[in-house]
């Protein structure tokens, strides 16, 4: 027998079974925003993949000069991210006591309810971006936010306490055997990825002739290379290599006045330039931001941040366009145009890899230099047709892997879809647990 449904009198939250009723979250929940006091306390952090304890020994993220303002979590609280409402589900009930930072909203629940199955809920509000539409803020730079009052006015469904803990139940099994699966994808899809980069390395410093002879390179991380080929610096293949800076104006749609695209390393997606996210400057910034104007076959490259070492070309399809200062970008010389390819190759390759580790400045996050990108050192053939043939060679091989990685994301893709449809179906009780 299908399972009696009424209006919940919420548009976002629609039917919801005969037997619930609505409430809001502060008829459910308690701020738990006291000050902590402690003298040695336990700094905790929420992550999408749930509360952690952060070793601020480490030097990780920014570091508080005190964590007296910071409020005391015990295990049970739901911890809500209100500063970032659409990249994600920012919401984790807590498995270990601590303090956290006084930014996040912590929830005590009031009654019994029960956090986990509201843990569920609020992810569901973060995936249909339903928290996104009761925020504010600027959101082109991810400062769009939910504030106190507005989260404590909330509506909730409100199952009897049973069936809450009942579908928390029921869903942490379910959901933890989908997540085994991703998880297990994901790796596979790593491993692929370190192979391609394995192939990319072989074939950019020994070449594709398994029975060519080699010399010593004369630097560790390159070893061996064939005995015809050379070592020269990348910056010798380049007319510039440059960097953008941040415009103090930006749009994420485009106008007419807002016409010229900037990108960012977001743009940069498995060796490749994408669409999304879209940021446009208008043709003043552009003009003053002359040095770091983009032409067809650049080569970008991220020298700072969680993301360095991500490598592109740019086409022509997305010129007009600009960057900012955490992008470099290589103009290789009219006359090594045919270079472009092999180049954006090796900097794919382990090699730039090992360079990026040696080099890299470790401060707030890990950045190259562009002196020390144009002093890499990359082998290449004296023999321009050989050079034409291991580009060839890598479209293919590189190609082959890339739709394996493809239909292992799209897997990836459908299980996480499938995942927050099941939370979805048993949260709003559209779906009941027998």
């Amino acid at each position: 027998m299908a399972r009696k449904m009424k209006d919940s009198g919420v548009e976002w939250i629609g039917l919801i079974p005969e037997e619930w009723n609505i409430k809001k979250v502060k008829h459910c929940f308690v701020r738990k925003n006291e000050k902590a006091e402690q003298e040695e306390p336990i700094i905790l952090s929420l992550a999408r993949s749930g509360v952690k304890v952060r070793d601020i020994s480490s030097g990780e993220g920014q570091i508080a000069e005190s964590y007296y303002n910071y409020n005391p979590v015990s295990v049970g609280d739901l911890l809500l991210n209100p500063m970032d409402l659409y990249s994600g589900a920012n919401c984790s009930v807590s498995k270990v006591e601590g303090v956290i930072s006084p930014a996040y909203m912590n929830l005590g629940a009031k009654d019994d309810n029960d956090s986990s199955y509201y843990d569920y809920y609020f992810k569901t509000q973060y995936w249909g971006m339903t928290l996104f539409a009761h925020g504010k803020g600027v959101s082109y730079d991810n400062r769009w936010t939910l504030n106190a009052e507005t989260l404590f006015n909330y509506y909730l469904p409100v199952p009897s306490v049973y069936e809450q803990k009942k579908i928390a139940d029921f869903l942490d099994e379910k959901v933890g055997k989908i997540d085994a699966f991703i998880l297990r994808t994901k790796q596979s899809i790593n491993e692929y990825k370190k192979y391609k980069k394995a192939v990319i390395t072989e074939a950019v410093t020994r070449g594709i002739d398994d029975a060519i002879l080699t010399k010593d390179s004369g630097i560790e991380w390159i070893g061996k290379i064939p005995k015809h080929w050379t070592l020269r610096k990348v910056k010798s293949y380049t007319d510039m290599i440059s960097k953008g800076t941040t415009p103090k104006d930006m749009s994420t749609v485009k106008t007419d006045e807002y016409r010229i695209r900037y990108l960012k390393s977001e743009n940069i997606v498995d060796s490749k330039l994408v669409l999304l996210p879209e940021f446009y400057i208008t043709d003043e910034v552009n003009d003053s931001l002359e040095r770091s104007k983009l032409s067809e076959k650049d080569i970008m490259f991220v020298i700072a941040g969680a993301s360095i070492g991500k490598v592109a070309m740019m086409n022509s399809d997305l010129l007009p366009a600009n960057t900012n200062q955490a992008m470099a970008f290589l103009r290789i010389k009219e006359e090594y145009f045919g270079l472009s390819k092999y180049i954006w190759y090796f900097l794919q390759s382990n090699i730039v890899s090992s360079v990026i580790a040696l080099y890299s400045v470790q401060s707030a996050q890990p950045n190259l230099s562009m002196e020390n990108l144009g002093n890499i050192r990359m082998p290449l053939s004296t023999n321009d047709s050989e050079v034409y043939k291991i580009v060839e060679y890598l479209d293919v091989k590189c190609a082959e892997i890339d739709a394996l990685i493809a239909k292992k994301e799209t897997f990836v893709e459908e299980m996480e879809t499938y995942k927050k449809s099941l939370i979805y179906e048993y949260v709003t009780g559209k779906k009941e647990v027998k």
